[in-house]
């Protein structure tokens, strides 16, 4: 029979543990609730600007804008991993860095060279582990990203693709659907051609504007806001599918570690019950031996 004291211990700290999960995951739903907002407010706001773009995109000018120009032929990449500073949030990073090498695979197959930019130590920790090289690594973003800080990644890529350093910008995150669907994706934003991909499918041929002052400038501030809009929204998506994962897996964890003190509570009264079931045996005998 199981030792009595033993199963207190074991007892004891599958409690302790317990209410650190439970805490965790009161924590993250908390948190989750905050990002769930800044995400549903940044999408309407990139939405609408997409269709602005695409709009553009579809109107009888006589310019364009460098960022929504493809390369005829793509030689240089970036890919940008978007994953988590700390752990304990199920398959959340697994998910990011298992589409990160398919397409870091794919562009070799390809013949594109290409660089890597790590957010979050738990990317961070993986390149290292896996071996594989990466040019930036970033650890400041956390479940609450701030706009002025992914708007200086975002002025670093403009210019970069403006002046023909790089000829693609690639970004691997979580994409937030809803509450109950989160995916891993690696998604292009530049060319930001795709961003106007909902108002393409309008049946206007073309979309009649009047531009104050004039459209040049019009386009030269919109579109670089379209894209700075978007990988601000990667960022956000990123952050409040954390939340979520990491929510659902301290759930997960408590719900286990009920059941692990139920069952560890069974054993102790088992084992009490016949110490007892024992003690009294001996008593009986000891009396009748007497006797």
């Amino acid at each position: 029979m199981a030792n009595r004291r033993l199963l207190v211990k074991r007892l004891k700290a599958v409690r302790n543990i317990r209410k650190i999960t439970r805490t965790m995951e009161l924590i993250a739903t908390s948190r989750f609730k905050k990002a769930m907002d800044r995400a549903a407010e940044a999408a309407e706001y990139t939405r609408k600007i997409s269709e602005i773009v695409g709009d553009l995109g579809r109107a009888n000018l006589k310019f364009s804008h460098p960022l929504l120009e493809k390369r005829a032929e793509e030689k240089k990449s970036i890919l940008l991993v978007l994953t988590s500073n700390r752990g304990l949030c199920g398959g959340y990073n697994a998910s990011v860095l298992r589409q990160t090498v398919a397409h870091i695979r794919g562009l070799k197959e390809k013949g594109i060279e290409y660089s890597i930019e790590v957010s979050g130590k738990r990317g961070t920790k993986f390149m290292n582990f896996q071996k594989i090289s990466f040019a930036e690594s970033y650890t400041h973003f956390e479940d609450q990203p701030k706009f002025e800080e992914v708007e200086v990644l975002a002025g670093r890529y403009v210019q970069d693709y403006i002046a023909g350093r790089i000829d693609r910008l690639d970004v691997a995150y979580t994409q937030f659907v809803s509450s109950s669907k989160q995916f891993a994706v690696v998604e292009s934003l530049l060319p930001i051609a795709s961003l106007g991909g909902a108002a393409g499918s309008k049946n206007e041929a073309e979309v009649d504007y009047e531009f104050l002052p004039s459209a040049e400038e019009i386009l030269a501030e919109i579109v670089p806001a379209a894209f700075r809009a978007k990988l601000f929204k990667c960022f956000l998506d990123a952050a409040v599918s954390e939340q979520i994962a990491r929510m659902v897996a301290m759930k997960g964890a408590t719900e286990n570690a009920d059941e692990m003190a139920g069952s560890l509570k069974q054993q102790y009264n088992r084992a009490r019950q016949a110490g007892i079931t024992s003690e009294l045996a001996e008593i009986i005998g000891g009396a009748a031996a007497l006797e």
